[in-house]
């Protein structure tokens, strides 16, 4: 088949084309109706960068001072994607100067000059909705000092992009890149003159989609806070422009961000970063403080779960846990097997974590990041508790999905005693061993102490049957298992009382103790995390507590708790250096 694809995406190419061609021949906009404010919040050391000629997409630096953006060979197709978004516009922008502004210019009008009559394989549903986002948001930036011909190139090129997008929105996978192209196109609505046709259908469209994906708790299928987020400030942008350009905006529209904003809350740690479950990241810095603050919902969830994740706070640390089934089928192209896993924040030191998404440094890390050891959580015989599947196609788009999830996941929180209490349990073993994996976790009332204990358990007779099987088969040696703690690459790894504990010194200069009890054996072992903007992964640590089942219940236990002679509030002022490497 050629180049790989499958009939599904030679169809969706054809079409992308088909359509980037006819929208070249419809009439444009030649003006502004209203400006929508710039809302992207780009960062200026990146703009800096690209200015001096480092382009970094897509876990890619390619060094090209003073030459044209789209002549360079993208080191992969995910390079070639993000450049073509202009969400370094953004970037851009945030540097402001002249400089800046020029090299925002040529860059956009060279596009429109090789593009932008429809031509290439840059026309897609997908990324054209956040291009025409961008151009209409830095409008002001990109129009200063352009005569009238080139502002008639703008106006044209973008109302081509409008049109197609308004033909091909349909075919793109639900989620984020859909939210994408429906605000695009409520943008031109409102703001282009000869474009006002555009603003109701897709208002109603946006509608729909808020009806359909946003769940009653505020969640969505791919259960990824970067996502949500992402989605929150698309909506919350819709909003803004409908609203300031006299229209009424619909319920669904309202209520969505309404129910998303609590669930995100609950989602970030203390020091502001999203969970990183799912193929999220902690979320570009300032986006989701934007994203609630424009949501205009002060309300945070206090009972239950949040899209599947419970959360534990109290006094300077959180716990974000993934307490839900993994996504499955066709929503879970980005999905971890990562039931169970725990992430701790104290302050604004990141604690113990999970390894990250690893798609923007190749299709080795971005599999092997997806599995159970990846996290912190518990593993049996080095297997992951869903299995990733061989590529399949979504749509246009070849994805590994998780297949062999989890199915029943019960969890809950309680107040206790001792402090906030998690119980949680997950099946994803059973089939294989006949083992559930069940944990019970309690975050002390100052935050200053984190306890656990994790069990193997075959609870019915079918289930002791399978492990009896699972004995035999590894010849009466134990069912090996490993619950695993990530740590974050700041902090500082210290082995004490001849390998029964471990010293975690934060760069705020609080230190942390790991000890354990039950029949495992301790190692401190490397590992690997993974961040977006950087060029390779960090070096980190994990502890590792290893055993092997014998019985039909195993139950290790361990503690992290702060030193005696921490004290309970400390001004944290060491500054993160910004680096690429």
């Amino acid at each position: 088949m050629a180049e790989g694809l499958n009939w599904h995406a030679r169809r969706e190419r054809f079409l992308n084309n088909w359509h980037a061609k006819r929208a070249a021949g419809q009439p444009g906009a030649t003006g502004f109706v209203s400006q929508p404010e710039p809302h992207g919040l780009g960062m200026v050391t990146r703009g800096r960068q690209l200015i001096a000629g480092n382009l970094m997409f897509a876990g890619h630096l390619v060094e090209a001072r003073g030459a044209v953006i789209w002549d360079q060979t993208a080191p992969n197709a995910a390079w070639a994607e993000d450049i073509h978004r202009f969400a370094w516009l953004d970037d851009l922008a945030a540097v402001g100067d002249a400089r800046a502004r020029h090299l925002a210019q040529d860059w956009l009008w060279d596009w429109a000059r090789r593009y932008g009559a429809g031509k290439g394989r840059v026309w897609t549903p997908e990324t054209t909705g956040r291009r025409v986002i961008r151009w209409i948001q830095h409008a002001v930036f990109l129009l200063r000092g352009q005569d009238a011909d080139a502002q008639e190139v703008y106006f044209s090129t973008l109302s081509n992009q409008a049109h197609f997008l308004s033909r091909r929105w349909r075919s793109i996978h639900p989620g984020q890149a859909r939210f994408e192209a429906l605000t695009g196109l409520v943008y031109v609505g409102v703001a282009l003159e000869r474009m006002t046709d555009f603003t109701e259908p897709a208002h109603a469209a946006l509608a729909e989609e808020c009806a359909k994906r946003i769940d009653e708790t505020g969640g969505i299928a791919t259960r990824n806070p970067e996502e949500l987020t992402e989605i929150l400030t698309l909506l919350t942008w819709s909003r803004e422009v409908l609203e300031s350009t006299g229209h009424r905006v619909a319920p669904e529209i309202t209520n969505a961000i309404a129910r998303i904003a609590p669930t995100l809350r609950s989602l970030r740690h203390m020091n502001g970063a999203l969970a990183r479950y799912h193929g999220g990241g902690e979320g570009a810095e300032g986006r989701l403080e934007m994203a609630l603050a424009a949501s205009g919902t002060k309300t945070r969830r206090r009972k239950g779960l949040s899209m599947g994740y419970a959360r534990l706070n109290a006094g300077r640390s959180s716990v974000i846990i993934d307490a839900a089934p993994a996504p499955s089928g066709a929503v879970s192209g980005r999905a971890h097997a990562s039931t169970l896993g725990i992430e701790l924040c104290s302050a604004r030191r990141p604690l113990i974590v999970g390894c990250g998404p690893g798609a923007e440094f190749g299709s080795d890390f971005r599999r092997n990041n997806r599995a159970t050891s990846a996290h912190s959580a518990i593993t049996i015989d080095d297997q992951s508790s869903a299995a990733i599947s061989d590529p399949k196609w979504v749509g246009a788009v070849r994805r590994e999905w998780l297949e062999r999830v989890p199915r029943k996941v019960p969890a809950h929180v309680d107040l206790v005693e001792d402090g906030l209490r998690f119980e949680g349990a997950h099946d994803g073993y059973v089939t294989r061993t006949g083992l559930t994996c069940a944990r019970s976790i309690v975050l002390s009332h100052d935050g200053r102490s984190l306890s656990g204990e994790d069990f193997l358990v075959a609870l019915e007779d079918t289930q002791k049957k399978r492990f009896d099987q699972a004995m035999q088969d590894a010849q009466l040696q134990g069912i090996p298992h490993h619950t695993r703690f990530h740590l974050h690459p700041d902090v500082d790894v210290g082995v004490d009382m001849g390998g029964q504990a471990v010293s975690l010194s934060l760069r705020s200069g609080e230190v942390w103790v790991f000890r354990f009890s039950g029949p495992a054996q301790m190692s401190v072992r490397p590992s690997l995390y993974l961040e977006a903007g950087r060029l390779k992964p960090r070096a980190s640590k994990q502890i590792v507590l290893s055993g092997r089942a014998m019985e039909y219940a195993t139950r290790v236990s361990w503690t992290m708790a702060k030193a005696q002679d921490t004290p309970t509030v400390s001004r944290d002022l060491v500054m993160d250096e910004l680096e690429l490497a």
